[in-house]
């Protein structure tokens, strides 16, 4: 008797579950048939983001039902996708979507369209580079590409890594540092930084992976101006080296000290005499040198700095910001780039470039005076960058004589005001 009263307890706990699971599946169902029914209602009118964690739910969801089946999103895209209902819509909407402008959007895929048609003959120009856009945009996976422009998610690998080559061997030119120096030059002066050139910094991409240590990541070294925009960007040093073996291997350090292509115009005459040469202004990691300009930095608690050393240092730190500045917008237009975000090991060797197409983006977009849309602030790609220890090395006597020059007009500037 009692081995059938066991028996049938278990028969009836496994109805039980059975009974249970049968009512999770159907919940999820319907929250997922739900979901996705909002989804395709409200697809053209959400907000990226609002329509990507949409997806992600219904994902989780699936991956929940004990009887999982073939997503909806995963189904293949029908003729009108959401890229060509979306191009009907108000061009308000087009900042949100790819960072810029539906008129701005139209002027760079002038500029890229010849080097993009003969890589896509069966897919148009517009929705190769709309897709490229919206994944650097809001780092969108390849699968939700291919649901919102129609195509499979090979090919939407194949449209966004096109883009980014065409767009660094089409906009290479944004990079103005040689092509428009006057005018960097002339925004500068604006804060008393006479024959100044830009501010040299360095920003952190982190990569999922222990190639490079626990909290190994790719550095970049990147030149900016007065408004924001990159001059000269070389991406791609791992972590293990230091800013200053970084800056001596870079292009930049070779157009100036081997090549003398860079910074090699006249100097600047200050009102006391002291002839002030093209100079950029570079972060306490990197070395003094005639051209960079770096920070006076105490050798001892003790030392106290003189007014001219605080003008200086006040200035500098002000210049300095331009850098963290750039890159917080750089990582905030563009999702994909964002500080949180770790690259996996297989793509190391793409970030470089990416990076590279994201900058000259940016420039593109500072150029057509596009502004920041709401959404995609305060999501923590604004976060300040960590320092670097400072460069112990000796300055050259000959940047400590330009730099105690600019130093001494700064307080006198200072003082005026």
């Amino acid at each position: 008797m009692a081995k059938k009263r066991k028996a049938k307890k278990a028969l009836n706990v496994k109805h039980h579950h059975h009974f249970q699971t049968q009512n999770l599946a159907a919940l999820i169902s319907q929250v997922t048939h739900a979901s996705h029914s909002f989804l395709s209602h409200n697809d053209v009118v959400l907000l990226p983001s609002q329509s990507l964690r949409l997806e992600s739910l219904i994902s989780s969801l699936i991956s929940l039902s004990p009887h999982p089946k073939l997503s909806p999103l995963l189904s293949p895209p029908h003729r009108d996708c959401w890229f060509r209902r979306f191009c009907s819509l108000s061009d308000s909407r087009w900042l949100h979507a790819f960072r810029m402008s539906k008129p701005s959007f139209s002027h760079l895929l002038h500029l890229l369209s010849p080097s993009l048609a003969p890589s896509f003959p069966h897919i148009a120009p517009d929705c190769v580079l709309a897709a490229a856009l919206f994944r650097l945009a809001h780092a969108a996976p390849y699968a939700a590409l291919a649901r919102r422009f129609g195509i499979a998610p090979s090919e939407a690998c194949r449209a966004f890594f096109a883009v980014c080559k065409a767009v660094v061997g089409n906009l290479g030119h944004l990079f103005e540092l040689r092509t428009d120096s006057e005018r960097v030059v002339v925004g500068f002066g604006w804060s008393s930084l006479p024959n100044c050139f830009g501010v040299l910094g360095f920003a952190r991409f982190r990569i999922d992976a222990s190639l490079l240590g626990e909290n190994g990541c790719l550095m970049v070294q990147a030149l900016v101006d007065s408004e924001g925009r990159f001059l000269d960007v070389s991406a791609g040093w791992p972590s293990t080296m230091k800013p200053e073996t970084i800056l001596r291997e870079s292009k930049i350090y070779h157009e100036v000290e081997e090549s003398k292509e860079l910074l090699n115009g006249p100097c600047y005459n200050l009102n006391d005499g002291n002839l002030i040469p093209p100079y950029i202004l570079g972060e306490s990691c990197c070395p003094l040198l005639p051209w960079l300009l770096t920070p006076y930095n105490r050798v001892n608690e003790e030392d106290s700095f003189g007014s001219a050393e605080r003008a200086f240092n006040c200035a500098h730190r002000d210049a300095m910001e331009l850098v963290g500045d750039a890159f917080g917008r750089l990582r905030s237009r563009w999702q994909l780039l964002a500080a949180s975000r770790k690259w996996k090991l297989e793509c190391i060797e793409h970030l470089s470039f990416v990076v590279v197409a994201g900058c000259l983006l940016h420039n593109f977009v500072v150029k057509c005076n596009e502004e920041m849309p709401d959404e995609g602030v305060g999501k923590g790609c604004m976060e300040k960058e960590e320092g670097f220890p400072a460069f112990d090395g000796v300055g050259e006597e000959n940047a400590v004589r330009v730099r105690d020059a600019l130093a001494m007009h700064l307080s006198r500037m200072s003082s005026r005001k």
